[in-house]
């Protein structure tokens, strides 16, 4: 029990902001930290959803809406992924042999690229949870429940990544995670969230909700691909990169379902 807790301690320490007990990093207590991770999400989905419910009782904006469902995420998880994404982004640009594109990686300075790019996504990103916040009825509620939930499934699906997947080097926290993971207990734990979560998506909305996973299966198919084939395995950048690339799939695929719906 105690190791239990020391791992939702660490895993809410390393990938959140929320204030946690001081806890020792040691192998032991870092064995079923992945296990935790999707908890991240689960409450980052109901800060979110909490703040759809906020804006409809005060009545507020699209705009407002969209800027606080973009911010929630980036502030209580302290922007890790989005580190993890620019540099993933300058790297992949650089059109250098894999041995660079690591090195980029690790490079604390950001490049043009990564600016471009994080603009670029922010700016689509918002588009679609704007829109999202214009829709009229039943289907509002659908789509933002389908999002909020997507925050889940990401982090299961990256906690996924880690025990399955091979890294690219043997070092780094993503290294730290995985080479102490107790690999069998991590896996059925993220296979019963999984399912989970693929239930939610389906109960709240069969069209949405199964599309909505389908699309983070395929990010999740070319994150180890790309990967696998650009840096000879995955690292924590990448993780960063892959979860932000399934979070903007969850925006985009219920609004535009939405829009065929009419």
């Amino acid at each position: 029990m105690r190791v239990l807790f020391a791992s939702f301690c660490i895993a809410f320490s390393m990938y959140s902001k929320i204030p946690m007990p001081r806890v020792d990093w040691t192998e032991e207590n870092r064995k079923y930290a992945i296990c935790f991770f999707p908890l991240v999400g689960l409450v980052t989905g109901g800060l979110c959803y909490a703040w759809y419910l906020l804006c409809g009782h005060l009545k507020a904006g699209d705009f407002l809406f969209a800027a606080g469902m973009a911010a929630i995420p980036l502030f209580l998880t302290g922007g890790i992924h989005v580190d993890g994404f620019m540099d993933t982004m300058d790297a992949l640009h650089s059109y250098l042999p894999r041995e660079e594109k690591l090195r980029i990686l690790k490079d604390s300075h950001i490049g043009a690229f990564s600016v471009i790019c994080l603009l670029g996504y922010y700016l689509t990103y918002l588009g679609f949870l704007s829109q999202m916040g214009s829709f009229t009825g039943s289907y509002r509620r659908q789509a933002v429940l389908c999002f909020c939930l997507g925050f889940l499934l990401s982090r299961v699906l990256s906690g996924l990544s880690i025990v399955y997947m091979p890294g690219a080097k043997k070092e780094g926290l993503l290294y730290a995670f995985s080479s102490t993971a107790h690999k069998r207990y991590v896996r059925l734990v993220l296979f019963g969230l999984l399912g989970a979560g693929i239930l939610g998506m389906l109960f709240v909305s069969p069209l949405a909700g199964g599309l909505t996973v389908v699309g983070n299966l395929m990010v999740y198919g070319w994150y180890g691909h790309c990967s696998k084939k650009e840096f000879g395995g995955i690292t924590g950048d990448l993780a960063g990169w892959f979860l932000l690339c399934a979070e903007w799939v969850s925006a985009v695929v219920p609004v535009v379902v939405g829009l065929f719906l009419g």
